[in-house]
């Protein structure tokens, strides 16, 4: 079994940059995909990026391209979102997950239930 952990979030102040990192424990060699959500109270969980796992492949949703960048460690079976720029609609918790195989094209893949492992979330709260 997988289990993802992630860390990174806080507050800070509109124009500010954060990190987030995911680490994958256990059974870590039968992922093709990794990405990150989001969420705020009362609404769904949002995409925000994704990166195929072998081939680094990078996946943006619209409202976060061009101020956010994922990338990953693979030795350190890590994921991070470098988050620049952040405003205060970013404000939210972020999350962690991982897809075992992959069908069709990593881009498509821009759904919760696309995900089966996830994490438990870190706050990024920015001020405005």
């Amino acid at each position: 079994q997988m289990h993802l952990a992630e860390s990174g979030g806080g507050l800070v102040q509109s124009g500010g940059s954060l990190r987030l990192s995911c680490t994958a424990s256990g059974d870590t060699f039968s992922k093709c995909l990794m990405g990150w959500f989001r969420q705020t109270p009362g609404k769904e969980r949002e995409f925000v990026a994704s990166i195929s796992w072998r081939a680094g492949r990078p996946t943006y949703a619209d409202s976060v391209k061009g101020r956010f960048s994922v990338s990953r460690d693979s030795a350190k079976s890590t994921m991070y979102l470098q988050m620049t720029n952040l405003k205060p609609g970013d404000t939210a918790v972020y999350y962690c997950a991982a897809r075992s195989i992959c069908y069709a094209d990593v881009s498509a893949y821009t759904n919760g239930p696309d995900y089966g492992t996830w994490g438990q979330g870190t706050q990024v709260t920015v001020s405005s």
